[in-house]
């Protein structure tokens, strides 16, 4: 590099010092504003996004060779060290699945009675979860149970009372009719289940195994895949007779391809480095994703991709047709430092300064090592000033910062869309948006458009500078080629979505920070998406549910206690919050996961779980009644088999009658 001729002066060490220290603070004053402050509230947990570098990932590729994933590794590493881990990521997914109910329907079998299904994000979507009916049994995989204190001698007149868990199994109970409620057998594994066609998928923490369930009295394993050492589960989901598993694996910098995720029948599963994806431009990256199809009948594994990320959050949904895989990302500080140089401060600086970030820009050098040059040339420039030039420099650049970042927030803060085609499990097509996604429920697709709810937000530098966060919240809707077709931008000015719901052409979205604005938008027309109504509330939904057409349950917190509310969507540009109740809970399953939720629509009642039992409410005639309250503690789950309602917690099943309200059996584990 051209090295810059300073005019000369004579500075002492002190000077030198304190220009080292303003030029220090320069940059970190700057890249300040892209940290996220913390609300004043309690806020939904929402991992930080990962980072990218200076240019848009618009393309990725597999790797060529070891070598080549190698020297990918070294130019990701100093985006890694200077700004923190972050890439491709895969979190969650959304998957169309033909429902075990419907899989019988179309083989001809006899219908089956009226029979509940996990609670999903699309209608006759499946996921995994701990409990699982086939309208017959129950396959209920319990948490650990409570320490039970046993009395031990240790030598005479002595015990002590150590404490003993019961390590829990898997339950198949017999569950209708009722009063054959029973115990049928137990397997000795635990973990997320899926049923399909008779066998019971159980996925742990190291390995993923099939049981045929047909007798439930002789369950027998029918296949078993083990998980190399650190290789995990990411999600699991069932689509067209297939199971879909994401894994993920930390890389070996010394040997990062090919890996081995997980062995089959004892044999190895190797992904080769050319079937390893990456973005063209380097990326900060700690682990490799692997999505496989797997038979549920074998476990053999019929196809796989593979791409590197890293371990923090990202969200995934499936449709039918796509695989949808998302990676939040910021431009890289280099790239934006000198765009603020050169677009605010051309006043500040002479014309020299501009041409050595010009060349800078071209280098063969990672983003780390550019942006300790520039910062460099700054010292150098910083040094030939007086210390009353180096103030009014200081708060020059702080003021241009701050108005930059507010009118540029959108172009820095970004998520990254990979449509991967899942009859093939090739990419497709590269997108982006602004903002992050908070969890699965924030991508919806609907007649080819994939629709998006983000928040973007103004950060603050964690060494004392910088004021309080400004948030904002879009909702995008993207085409079949992940372009922006359509926008709506700035709901809740200062605040963050706490949940979204797309239901066919409409959309509801809460945000919060003191009061719990619901947001109605129109997106029937993807081109021109509207916000048609808004309401303001105490408190916040963090789970909303489609009662009826124009019914939406939300189910979150006020003042730190349950709050259930009912809403009146049916004039969209004037909703309202038909009923409310205030549950004495402080926590409830239903705030972590969709899956403790229940809703039975010909009783017009709901389930939802608490810390001290489980609570069923009525919604008739717009009204929230607590019909029943189950005093089992550590209840976890409900279903519905024909008119019993089953209450589930680790230590067993309550049976209530829907027509009277009863309890008409038990049954301890």
């Amino acid at each position: 590099m051209d090295q810059f001729k300073t005019p000369k002066f004579k500075i002492s060490q002190k000077q030198a010092l304190i220009g080292l220290v303003i030029s220090s603070l320069v940059i970190l004053i700057f890249v300040g504003w892209f940290l996220i402050k913390s609300l004043e509230v309690p806020l939904p947990e929402v991992p930080l996004p990962s980072v990218f570098p200076t240019e848009k990932v618009e393309r990725i590729q597999t790797f060529s060779s070891e070598e080549d994933f190698q020297e990918y590794l070294a130019k990701s590493k100093g985006l890694e060290e200077y700004i923190g881990a972050g890439a491709i990521g895969l979190e969650r997914a959304t998957i169309e699945i033909t429902s075990p109910l419907a899989y019988q329907e179309a083989k001809g079998a006899e219908p089956t009675l009226r029979v509940s299904e996990t609670n999903v994000q699309v209608p006759g979507i499946d996921e995994p979860d701990i409990l699982k009916t086939d309208g017959k049994n129950v396959y209920f995989s319990p948490g650990r149970s409570w320490p039970i204190w046993r009395p031990v001698p240790l030598m005479e007149e002595k015990t002590i009372y150590p404490p003993y868990y019961k390590e829990p199994k898997i339950k198949i109970i017999k569950a209708f009719p009722p009063k054959e409620l029973n115990l049928e057998s137990e397997i000795e594994e635990t973990g997320d289940l899926l049923l399909y066609d008779n066998i019971l998928m159980i996925f742990s923490y190291n390995k993923v195994q099939g049981f045929d369930v047909k007798d439930p009295k002789n369950v027998s394993k029918k296949w078993e895949a083990n998980l190399e050492d650190d290789t995990y589960i990411v999600t699991s989901r069932l689509y067209n007779e297939k199971v879909y598993l994401v894994l993920k694996q930390r890389i070996n910098e010394f040997s990062p391809c090919p890996i081995r995720p997980l062995k089959v029948e004892g044999k190895d599963i190797e992904i080769k480095c050319q079937e390893i994806y990456h973005p063209v431009v380097p990326v900060s990256i700690d682990t490799t994703f692997i999505a496989m199809v797997l038979d549920p009948k074998t476990g053999k594994i019929e196809k796989k991709v593979s791409f590197v990320g890293s371990s923090s959050q990202s969200v995934v949904y499936m449709s039918e047709n796509a695989l949808y895989i998302t990676y939040p990302y910021y431009e890289s500080f280099f790239k934006v430092f000198a765009d603020f140089l050169e677009e605010e401060c051309r006043s500040l600086f002479p014309d020299w300064i501009f041409s050595k970030i010009a060349k800078l820009r071209d280098y063969d050098l990672s983003q780390e090592a550019k942006l300790l040059e520039l910062q460099l040339i700054l010292e150098k420039y910083q040094r030939s000033l007086d210390q009353d030039e180096r103030l009014k420099l200081e708060n020059e650049i702080r003021n241009k910062a701050e108005d930059y970042f507010k009118a540029h927030m959108r172009e820095l803060e970004k998520t990254g869309i990979v449509k991967i085609d899942v009859k093939d499990l090739k990419i497709l097509k590269k997108g982006d948006i602004p903002g992050r996604l908070l969890n699965q429920f924030s991508l919806d697709e609907y007649q080819g458009y994939l629709r998006v709810a983000t928040t973007v937000g103004q950060r603050f530098l964690p060494f004392g500078f910088g004021g309080r966060s400004e948030t904002s919240n879009d909702i995008y809707v993207l085409d079949e080629n992940l372009k922006i077709v359509g926008k709506i931008q700035d709901l809740g000015v200062g605040e963050r979505i706490y949940s979204a719901r797309f239901i066919q052409d409409k959309g509801y979205l809460v945000t919060f920070r003191q009061i719990d604005p619901f947001f109605v938008l129109d997106l029937s027309d993807p081109e021109n998406p509207q916000l048609k109504g808004e309401l303001k509330i105490p408190g916040y939904s963090s789970y909303l549910h489609p009662i009826t057409d124009d019914k939406i349950l939300g189910i979150g917190k006020e003042n730190w206690q349950i709050k259930i509310s009912l809403f009146d969507v049916q004039n969209p540009e004037n909703p309202k919050e038909l009923d409310k109740y205030i549950l004495d809970e402080t926590f409830s399953d239903i705030l972590s996961t969709h899956h403790a939720f229940l809703l039975d629509k010909k009783h017009q009642i709901f389930f939802l779980p608490g810390a001290k039992g489980g609570y069923i409410f009525s919604y008739k005639n717009d009204k929230l009644e607590l019909k029943k309250a189950i005093a089992e503690t550590g209840a976890r789950r409900a279903l519905y088999i024909d008119d019993y309602l089953y209450i589930v917690s680790d230590k067993g099943i309550s049976v209530i009658d829907e027509n009277t309200w009863e309890r008409v059996e038990e049954f301890e584990f």
